[in-house]
C-alpha cells in the first residue's frame, strides 16, 4: 500500500535501531535520505539494498513534491534523518503536512529523539517542558526568540551544534540570567556526557570551542515570584504581623496588598 513511513534512526548507536524500522526499509520502494551518505552506512549495516532520494533543506520543495508525486502514485516510501526522528526540527516536517494535504497515509515507526533522550538523563524538570530546537543565526530572529522565552517558566530545549556553542551560551546568558543548566553531548556514543553547570559557568568553562560533539542544552525555567506563590493566608499572617508591630489594621492591610497579589479590601475584612 503507498504510504509514508516515518522511520527514527539511531542519535549514535546503531543497536538502538528497531526491528521493526529495518523491517520498514526493506519493504519500502525508496527512501528518502537528509544524506544519502549518512544513511547509506545504516542501510550497509544490515544488509539493506534500497533507492535512496536525497531531501534536505535546500531542496525540500521540489524534492517534496517528486516523493510524494510518488507516494501518490503507488509507491511507498520511508523518510529518514541523519539521526533522530524526522520531521523534529528538521525539513521532514514539510513533507509529512504534504502527504497530509494529498491525503497520503503516514505511518510512524518511532526511534530514539534527541531532545527527549537528554532530558531524560538530565535529572531536570520534566512535569512541563518546551523544545525550542536551533536558535537563528539571523540576528532579527534570534533576538525575538530569545525576548518570547525570558520569562518561560517550563524546562526549556534547545539543540547546538559546537562551533557555535560559544555565541549561545552568552545570548542565551543575556537574555535569561543565570539558570541551571545542563549540557548533554554525544548521546549513546562512546564519549557521552551530562555537565550539570549553570550559564553563567558555562559562559566561562565552554566558550573555547573545545567541547565538540552533539550537544543539548538543557535550561531550568525562569522562578517564580514570590508574590505570585504567595497564598492568601500568607498574605493576611503578614498583616497581622504588621499590625502586632503597631501598624493599624488599615494600613497593614494596604501595605500588605502592595506586596502581593492580593486586595486591600479582602485583607482588611480578614484581619477584623
Amino acid at each position: 500500500m503507498s504510504k509514508l513511513y516515518v522511520v527514527g534512526t539511531p542519535i549514535g548507536n546503531l543497536g538502538d535501531f528497531s526491528p521493526r524500522a529495518v523491517e520498514t526499509l526493506e519493504k519500502v520502494d525508496f527512501i528518502a535520505a537528509e544524506d544519502t551518505r549518512v544513511t547509506l552506512k545504516i542501510l550497509n549495516h544490515f544488509g539493506i539494498k534500497k533507492e535512496m532520494v536525497s531531501y534536505f533543506e535546500h531542496n525540500k520543495r521540489e524534492r517534496g513534491e517528486y516523493i510524494a508525486s510518488r507516494i501518490a502514485d503507488g509507491e511507498s516510501c520511508a523518510i529518514v534523518t541523519d539521526a533522530g526522528m524526522p520531521a523534529i526540527s528538521d525539513p521532514g516536517q514539510d513533507l509529512v503536512h504534504l502527504c497530509h494535504e494529498m491525503n497520503i497515509d503516514v505511518e510512524s515507526v518511532p526511534g530514539p529523539t534527541a531532545f527527549a533522550t537528554a532530558l531524560a538523563i538530565s535529572g531536570m524538570d520534566s512535569g512541563r517542558f518546551t523544545f525550542e530546537g536551533f536558535l537563528s543565526v539571523s540576528k532579527k530572529s534570534r533576538r525575538e526568540h530569545l525576548e518570547d522565552i525570558k520569562d518561560e517558566m517550563r524546562t526549556m530545549i534547545f539543540y547546538e551544534a559546537p562551533h557555535k556553542l560559544a555565541n549561545t551560551l552568552k545570548d542565551l546568558y543575556c537574555a535569561l540570567g543565570n539558570r541551571k543548566l545542563c549540557i548533554v553531548r554525544e548521546l549513546t556514543k562512546i564519549h557521552e556526557e551530562v555537565i550539570m553547570t549553570t550559564l553563567k559557568e558555562a559562559c566561562e568553562l565552554y566558550c573555547d570551542g573545545k567541547l565538540k560533539g552533539e550537544l543539548v542544552l538543557i535550561i531550568e525555567g525562569k522562578a517564580k515570584d514570590a508574590a505570585e506563590e504567595i497564598t492568601f493566608e500568607d498574605a493576611v499572617n503578614m498583616a497581622k504581623g504588621y499590625v502586632e508591630n503597631g501598624m493599624s489594621v488599615n494600613n497593614a492591610a494596604k501595605e500588605t496588598a502592595a506586596q502581593t497579589p492580593f486586595r486591600k479590601n479582602d485583607i482588611y475584612k480578614a484581619l477584623l
